[in-house]
């Protein structure tokens, strides 16, 4: 089976060829620690997930890198020489030691809810300095940097084809509508990108510096990348992802940097994911709109109803966040976890025929939504229910909802209340799903649940025991 993938570098679906065969080296550009990472910026690792999860499904044997970004990032001339490190770090009295471990932390503890797999070997920027400063000497040596009085630049002139990722003219970007770090009347181009800033100028104060053989000072934000992927999977990678935004900038000066100090192609599949929106707007921190996992928890909602929603929508297509649409996810994912109910609790055969349908959508550049569409197919099959279980709980391996665990959980409640063996199946649902409502403190959907239940002519009971239904 042909996995192909849409390449950002060529604008097309490519057939994907590993540099090894059976092996796959993949980088994921992961998130600056100075804040929390609302859910915008998580579908990006959901998204990163589910590239990994399927590769991993089709057969590879992946090698999975992905950093916390915990110095610097880009500084721009209104920064007034503090980086967003710097900015988290003095907003909250906290070194940036202690900022960065801080929001860490709460990431991840928000991807295991979202149960987002680990990598396999996760990047902290701050421990690969000496990388760093290695990968900018050679580009010193070999004449694509120079060092003015601020900082080391790499010169874009100098690069095989800049632009060859972003689309942009070169020309503009040399001559001045490009966007560079910081104002400097010694730089050669206005786009060429600082690889080293030293403690001076509007650095003089940085709260995080280390010894080079330049002078005192901090990498800029594009080489740490670069020198993490190639200390962990060498000069030449199969996959490179992150969010649109990065085309332009931080993966255009990624390709400059590495292939000129490498001599090789960086990177043969670019990925890359498209935002979401809250409410048909841009969610960021600066409009105030944003959305984090615990608002998600404490709105009584299962995060894990969150990655069902996430999944709904193609890694390179736009998605819109309403609480609404999260209430319909939840609501699809409290069915399936019914249906899966309903199978029984025995596991019998893998189907073939359908496991091959599943790695069809999959190899189409990682087509989840039609994957998980897949499900109902294998339920309406005339497969036994051993097997539609068995064979759901496979493609569960790519669609990480935790359907074993909480279906059997379901399986729990449904056998403590014996008296709703004898129910109609459409209340026997309902109280299955005011049970998932229950479990997840969602006590408003639990009573509009129990409401719905009488509506019909019954009276709910909840006691020690489950559940307790009765006739009117």
């Amino acid at each position: 089976m042909v996995l192909k993938i849409y390449n950002t570098l060529g604008r097309e679906k490519q057939e994907f060829k590993p540099l090894k065969e059976g092996l796959v080296s993949f980088y994921y550009c992961g998130p600056t620690v100075y804040s929390q990472q609302h859910i915008g910026n998580l579908r990006g690792s959901f998204c990163a997930d589910s590239v990994h999860r399927s590769l991993d499904y089709l057969g590879y044997n992946v090698n999975f890198v992905s950093n916390f970004t915990d110095v610097g990032h880009l500084v721009s001339d209104e920064d007034e020489g503090e980086d967003k490190i710097e900015k988290g770090a003095k907003k909250e009295g906290l070194s940036p030691a202690e900022i960065t471990k801080k929001y860490i932390d709460i990431y991840e503890k928000d991807t295991q809810e979202l149960n987002i797999l680990p990598p396999t070997t996760r990047c902290r920027a701050t421990d690969y300095i000496q990388e760093m400063i290695d990968m900018i000497q050679i580009l010193m040596d070999k004449g694509f940097a120079y060092q003015t009085d601020l900082a080391i630049y790499f010169d874009i002139s100098k690069a095989k084809n800049y632009t060859q990722l972003s689309g942009q003219n070169l020309e503009d970007l040399q001559s001045g509508s490009g966007a560079g770090d910081v104002a400097d009347p010694q730089k050669k181009n206005n786009s060429d990108f600082a690889v080293w800033f030293f403690k001076a100028g509007k650095h003089k104060n940085a709260l995080q510096s280390w010894e080079s053989p330049w002078g005192e000072g901090f990498p800029g934000w594009h080489i740490e990348c670069s020198a993490m992927s190639k200390k962990h999977l060498g000069d030449a990678i199969d996959i490179h992802m992150g969010g649109i935004e990065h085309i332009p900038t931080h993966h255009t000066n990624e390709i400059a940097q590495s292939e000129s100090a490498n001599g090789v192609k960086f990177t043969n599949y670019w990925i890359h994911n498209e935002h979401l929106g809250i409410d048909g707007t841009k969610m960021s921190k600066s409009l105030g709109n944003v959305v984090y996992v615990d608002d998600v928890i404490k709105k009584g909602f299962n995060p894990l109803s969150l990655r069902y929603f996430f999944m709904q929508a193609h890694y390179r297509s736009k998605q819109n966040f309403t609480w609404k649409a999260l209430e319909s996810a939840q609501t699809g994912y409290e069915r399936l976890l019914n249906s899966l109910s309903g199978l029984g609790e025995k596991k019998g055969n893998v189907s073939e025929d359908f496991m091959n349908q599943f790695k069809e959508k999959l190899s189409d550049d990682f087509g989840l939504p039609q994957a998980l569409a897949l499900i109902s197919e294998v339920l309406k099959s005339d497969l036994a229910n051993e097997d539609k279980l068995a064979t759901i709980l496979d493609f569960d391996k790519v669609l990480g909802l935790d359907l074993e665990k909480n279906f059997m959980s379901l399986q729990g409640a449904k056998q403590s209340s014996l008296e709703i063996k004898e129910l109609p199946q459409d209340i026997q649902d309902l109280i299955l799903e005011r049970n998932l409502a229950r479990e997840a403190q969602n006590w408003s959907e639990s009573d509009r649940i129990r409401d719905e239940i009488e509506a019909e002519g019954y009276v709910v009971k909840d006691t020690d025991k489950g559940i307790q239904v009765f006739i009117k």
